[in-house]
Formats: C-alpha cells, structure tokens, sequence
C-alpha cells in the first residue's frame, strides 16, 4: 500500500508529478502538503491511523520547465490508446513497429513508430504499410504537450485523478 501511486498538484492545483504513499506521507508530515482525496482507506501504525492520499497539493509553488515527452513503449502506447494501428484490436499483448523499416532508412521518431499487435506486426514485416496492404488507422504524430502527462493505465486504475488532470489526447478506440 504505501507503493501505490499518488498525484501531486502545485500550488495553483496543476498536475506536477507522481509519487508513492511513502513519500506523499513525509510532504504531509512536514507541512509541505494537503490532502485533496483519500481514495484508499486508512494505514495503521502501532500509535496512529493515517488516511492514504490520492491526490495531494502542495502548499507552495514549485517552478519548472516544461520538457519534451520522450519516445518510450508505454508513451507510444497511451499516444495510441492501446490499439494496433493496423487492424483496430484492443489488446494488452502490443509491440512497437516502424511504419518504414529501420534497415530501409526509417528513423525511430514519433512519426515513424506505431503501436501494432503481434499478428500484424508479423504479416507486415520489414515492408512499409504500403506493400504490405496493410493501411494505418491514423498517422502517427507526437503527442501535444499539454503540460502534466499521466500514462494511460493509471486513468484506467485511478478514477478520482481525472477531474485534476487536463483532458489528454488519445487515439480514439474502433
């Protein structure tokens, strides 16, 4: 339990991080932060019982610079909402493929790199989408950067967070 995650607001109530049970605990402790919501139930010592947060908000400002996001497995895959690119499926069981192959030029970019299932990412092979029949269901794009970006499986899990996040650019599922 005190693994599980928790988002941290700034000051002014914007997404700035995540962190564990743990350390929201010692930001609570110290004064640094507050409880917005307790999503989880109570953690017990020998001498108290503690509400385990959810969300937290800092009671001050922390300044920062926005960085770009980077090219990961799990970003590609919340960029594409978890579904192959190539025939629609929903799945768990995903695998990156590069629209033009690596070995023929094609570069490891946002443009260039789109969630498919394995089945897919098999028939297609080393050939473009072209020559293989095989059309994409949507462009690959980099994600806008809208400040504060949650992976899409902690929305999944996390329902009490969506009303402090932005709304995030998804694919749409087919």
């Amino acid at each position: 339990m005190v693994d599980s995650p928790v988002l941290v607001l700034n000051q002014n109530y914007e997404p700035l991080n995540i962190c564990r049970v743990r350390r929201a605990l010692n930001l609570l402790f110290q004064g640094k932060a507050e409880v917005l919501e307790n999503g989880r139930g109570n953690l017990r010592s020998v001498g108290a019982v503690f509400e385990v947060p959810s969300v937290i908000r800092l009671v001050y400002l922390v300044r920062y610079s926005q960085r770009p996001r980077k090219l990961t497995k799990l970003e590609v895959f919340s960029r594409d909402g978890y579904v192959c690119q190539y025939c629609g499926r929903k799945s768990k069981e995903l695998t990156l493929d590069h629209v033009v192959p690596r070995r023929r030029g094609g570069a490891h970019s946002w443009e260039n790199v789109v969630t498919a299932c394995i089945p897919c990412n098999r028939r297609k092979a080393g050939r473009t989408p072209l020559e293989a029949g095989m059309p994409l269901l949507r462009e690959p794009k980099p994600p806008r950067h809208n400040g504060f970006y949650v992976p899409y499986h902690h929305l999944c899990t996390h329902a009490e967070w969506r009303k402090y996040l932005p709304r995030q650019e998804v694919y749409p599922t087919i």
